[in-house]
């Protein structure tokens, strides 16, 4: 019996389809509208309590467009659609810089302006929405607000010298100090993690706008990132970086890991270039192989963070999950290697068993290696979202019908 066999694919596919429209997309058409203030709830307690005056966060909207983009694109259902709608007007009404372009990074609960920076990341998010937007329902006037964000971004964030993305400017594109993504993170000029939202957001761009300047840049970041950004000795990602890409940090983070590994194979085979393809499937591979090797606890899920010397964070947190279940499908796809495909199915069934709340829906935010959960963190904030778990419904849904046909 084949590892194909053994699983049951079939069963997978609809236990995926189920979490996905009957848990993680109902939830959020049910509890995050905000029906007094317009657009979405800015927080919202592990028990479904409302903080009413919380902001608003540009990550937050951008991520709820994208998720039900990629949703109505996927089943054609009118209250997805809706929900596109809503998150595309509200991000466009008050996120929006009508003066200096761009988009706010947060606002407060009556959706006026309160942080005025633009944070590459939060551009990056903007541009991933709305190519997905515009693959969901073409539009020519949301394609033109996408390219003029890619504009932005290269006229002002782009390091000519060193390659990359500075991490944010000021409010009309200035330089400013105040350059960190949160306060968890270091105040440097260059981070891993903008750089692979900025990756994910022109593989998307490029899918509904494939010109040669795109194709250009989309190339040279690739290569940024293979040559600065992943530790090819180890296999983990750098985090945060100066200008001249000298490490500042030797903090491993495996979510980001594996999630880097399917993104950056994403934005290869998008660009479609074989030389791309094959060094970034040699690296891609490696990287799901150290954190299949490291980063994955006797239950099957992912701890969240290590350092040279082993793990210093070993709760299981949600997006990480959602992120190995696809890199690791993904890994399995390039290279037929079962273990792959194991550690899929048995990160899949830790979320079904610890990650997903039965009794108020959606996912907690994270479970400790007793898998008990963390009813403190919250359920909806600007960081807590539908993106990373929509995202792999949907990936591993089109990723298991690709395997369903190729075994029988």
């Amino acid at each position: 019996m084949t590892i194909l066999e053994q699983l049951d694919l079939r069963r997978w596919q609809m236990e995926m389809e189920s979490e996905l429209k009957d848990n993680i997309l109902s939830f959020w058409m049910k509890h995050s509208l905000d029906e007094r203030d317009g657009g979405f709830v800015g927080q919202m307690t592990n028990d479904l309590q409302v903080n009413e005056t919380a902001d608003k966060s540009l990550v937050l909207n951008a991520r709820l467009l994208w998720t039900y983009a990629s949703a109505y694109r996927k089943y054609r259902e009118p209250g997805y659609l809706r929900m596109a709608e809503r998150a595309y007007h509200y991000l466009i009404s008050n996120f929006q810089d009508r003066v200096n372009g761009g988009y706010y990074w947060l606002l407060n609960d009556k959706g006026e302006q309160i942080q005025t920076k633009k944070q590459i990341y939060g551009q990056a998010f903007v541009i991933y929405a709305l190519s997905e937007f515009v693959r969901a329902c073409p539009d020519e006037k949301v394609l033109q607000e996408a390219v003029r964000l890619f504009g932005l971004i290269e006229r002002y964030s782009y390091d000519s010298k060193h390659k990359g993305y500075i991490e944010a400017l000021g409010s009309n594109w200035e330089a400013t100090e105040d350059l960190s993504l949160s306060n968890t993170d270091l105040n440097e000029k260059k981070s891993m993690n903008t750089h692979l939202h900025v990756l994910e957001a022109y593989t998307n761009l490029y899918r509904v706008w494939p010109s040669e300047q795109l194709k250009e840049k989309q190339k040279e970041l690739i290569g940024t990132m293979l040559d600065h950004i992943v530790d090819l000795q180890s296999g983990h990602f750098k985090l945060f970086f100066d200008e001249r890409w000298n490490s500042k940090s030797d903090e491993i983070s495996y979510g980001h890991d594996i999630e880097g590994s399917w993104l950056l194979m994403e934005a290869a085979e998008v660009l479609a270039d074989e030389e791309v393809i094959s060094r970034t499937e040699t690296i891609a591979i490696a990287m799901a192989q150290a954190v299949y090797e490291e980063g994955v606890d006797e239950d099957g899920a992912v701890v969240n963070e290590a350092d040279p010397q082993g793990w210093t964070d070993t709760d299981k947190i949600w997006w990480p999950q959602a992120e190995a279940v696809v890199g690791f499908l993904n890994a399995y796809q390039h290279t037929g290697k079962k273990h792959f495909l194991q550690a899929a199915y048995r990160t899949w069934n830790f979320i079904d068993r610890y990650i997903v709340d039965k009794t108020n829906g959606e996912w907690f935010w994270k479970v400790n290696r007793a898998g008990e959960p963390g009813i403190a963190e919250m359920k909806i904030d600007p960081w807590k979202c539908p993106y990373h778990n929509g995202r792999m419904g949907l990936e591993v849904l089109e990723r298991l019908e690709k395997l369903t046909v190729r075994s029988n």
